[in-house]
């Protein structure tokens, strides 16, 4: 928190992204106009960082020149460090995260703990929206590993695929957005609300490390996750990135898994 400030009181060229998002609404923009970090652009997770919703998920991987469109309108270069933020907990800013690294940028950070901490801290905020100069940004995808159904379902039994929702939509009691509850079946239940505090900030290494060798996750072994449409999984993707361990995110997740009705589904602990 205090470094961004410092980078922000010095001038230092970056790109700050507000991804305020919520599943069940208002919008993300709403919250922004009322106030957010000074210089921040808004970038709306439906419309700019998924494709169309459908068969492969509620919130598929964007096209590469959809994507490269509207980083380049939000002022996103090759050579610029951008940082990305939502409200407090980064289980939106995540997705930005991790969609800006499969597309080709590496010099993206997640402010840890979000708009809450910065404003706790008593950090400036604004409501004025900056000019933006368009950024030069070029999407080359690829560069982080994903998934699709046939990978997710033999992961589960080969290796370790995490399922990133609350226990109970893991056990398939409730399902409130899909049309099938229940979970990948072989995969294990990490809800994402486990890899932070109280206070939205993500637990340290040493703890996401412990949190995750008890559910099987090294390492050692092939790893991935899954969500109800790959949000809060990029979370979990993030969570075990701090934690030293590399994973593949299974985009579509349960929503494009229940899309095909061959696909099996589980239910209860295992």
């Amino acid at each position: 928190m205090p470094a961004l400030d410092r980078l922000l009181r010095r001038q230092t060229p970056l790109v700050l992204l507000d991804v305020r998002w919520h599943l069940a609404g208002p919008p993300g923009v709403d919250s922004y106009r009322k106030g957010h970090l000074p210089g921040a652009v808004f970038v709306d997770l439906d419309r700019d960082v998924a494709g169309p919703p459908g068969p492969a998920g509620r919130h598929p991987l964007p096209a590469s020149g959809d994507f490269e469109a509207a980083m380049r309108r939000a002022g996103v270069s090759g050579d610029r460090l951008v940082v990305v933020y939502d409200d407090a907990d980064s289980m939106s800013a995540a997705r930005v995260w991790w969609s800006l690294r499969y597309f080709g940028h590496d010099k993206v950070r997640v402010l840890n703990g979000g708009y809450r901490a910065w404003t706790e801290a008593g950090l400036a905020v604004t409501t004025d929206e900056p000019d933006v100069k368009p950024g030069d940004f070029f999407a080359r995808p690829g560069r982080l590993p994903v998934l699709d159904a046939e990978g997710a379902g033999a992961l589960a039994t080969a290796g370790v695929l995490l399922d990133a929702r609350a226990a109970e939509r893991y056990r398939g009691e409730t399902e409130p957005v899909d049309p099938v509850a229940g979970h990948i079946p072989g995969a294990r239940n990490a809800p994402t609300s486990g890899n932070v505090g109280v206070d939205g900030r993500f637990l340290p290494p040493g703890l996401l490390r412990e949190r995750f060798a008890q559910l099987g996750a090294t390492d050692a072994l092939d790893v991935g996750a899954y969500c109800g449409s790959g949000v809060t999984a990029a979370h979990e993707i993030l969570a075990l990135n701090l934690a030293g361990i590399p994973a593949a995110l299974y985009v579509g997740s349960w929503s494009n898994w229940v899309a095909d009705p061959a696909n099996p589904v589980a239910t209860g602990d295992a």
